[in-house]
């Protein structure tokens, strides 16, 4: 067996223990918890984006990271459920009519379209107080934990990813400039990737020297992480990306390909996951899976046959 397709195996090993959680999280419909007249709707409304289909990408960083600097990952899975349930609380307000406006998602209906405008918006907001319930679990040393907690906030908040997505709105529509286009990348997606790996070392006793990698690891991937996306906007079928193609250009977005165009965007991705991976040298085999999971995340967009005809 290859140390690459061990990686990936280990990869899918600690994607499954996110998954597992994520079913036992919020109450089945049927539980007398979700069973308060309202209540169940809400539920049904947060279980349907939270368990929708996809990589589960920022809780397995997390894992991954931990377990490169000694952690135990099982001991975090909770934890690191709450980073999806923020990352899906993120997409349902981003979907909304007033936000990006989209149908699709992850190839099904929205959540303000099976739910409607209002709902959709109190699944959110239940998304993101739940997860900070999850994190506040004890797992760590109570300052550390409360340190590390913290910094997903701020990732989370206004100086990360909801100012990311101010920034993006404010930049629909004027001419592509690259100080800005980084800045809006590196909040709204880059941050969360960020802290997600950066809490998996923390929340497994990395020292400085180990944290200081990482996060130059996390900076080049999280910038390669939307570049890829801006890609696969521009070029993937509907039934490769899972939502509705081309919905960044109509909107007027700042995008890597409105910059650059497609292929010098991917030159450029190419250069920073790279980066990524070089940043990863000192860790040696101990960060093949965070290696596999930066690679395996961004590979579609590298592949010319994605382009729309």
């Amino acid at each position: 067996m290859t140390d690459e397709t061990a990686a990936c195996r280990r990869a899918a090993a600690l994607r499954a223990m996110v998954e597992e959680v994520i079913v036992e999280t919020l109450p089945a419909l049927d539980d007398p918890r979700a069973s308060t007249t309202g209540v169940s709707r809400l539920v049904e409304a947060m279980r349907y984006s939270l368990t929708a289909p996809g990589k589960r990408l920022r809780p397995t960083l997390l894992l991954a990271a931990a377990e490169a600097c000694g952690g135990r990952p099982r001991d975090f899975v909770r934890f690191a459920v709450g980073l999806e349930m923020i990352h899906a609380y993120s997409l349902v307000h981003d979907d909304l009519p007033a936000m990006d406006d989209d149908d699709l998602r992850r190839g099904r209906p929205t959540n303000h379209v099976v739910f409607g405008e209002a709902m959709a918006i109190l699944a959110g907001d239940a998304l993101l107080t739940e997860a900070f319930a999850l994190m506040l679990e004890p797992v760590a040393d109570p300052a550390r934990q409360m340190e590390i907690v913290a910094e997903v906030c701020r990732a989370a908040g206004w100086r990360g990813m909801v100012g990311g997505q101010a920034a993006d709105l404010m930049a629909e529509g004027r001419d592509p400039a690259e100080d800005t286009l980084r800045s809006i990348h590196e909040r709204k997606t880059g941050a969360l990737l960020a802290v997600s790996v950066r809490a998996g070392a923390r929340l497994a006793g990395a020292g400085d020297e180990q944290v200081e990698v990482l996060d130059r690891f996390s900076e080049h991937f999280g910038l390669a992480f939307q570049i890829a996306d801006d890609i696969k906007d521009e070029t993937a079928p509907t039934e490769v990306s899972g939502k509705t193609g081309g919905g960044d250009r109509e909107a007027g977005k700042m995008t890597y390909p409105a910059l650059y165009g497609v292929e010098r965007s991917r030159e450029l991705l190419e250069q920073e996951l790279d980066l990524a991976s070089a940043a990863l040298a000192d860790f040696g085999e101990r960060a093949a899976v965070l290696e596999e999971l930066a690679r395996s995340s961004v590979a579609p967009a590298l592949e010319p046959r994605s382009e729309r005809v």
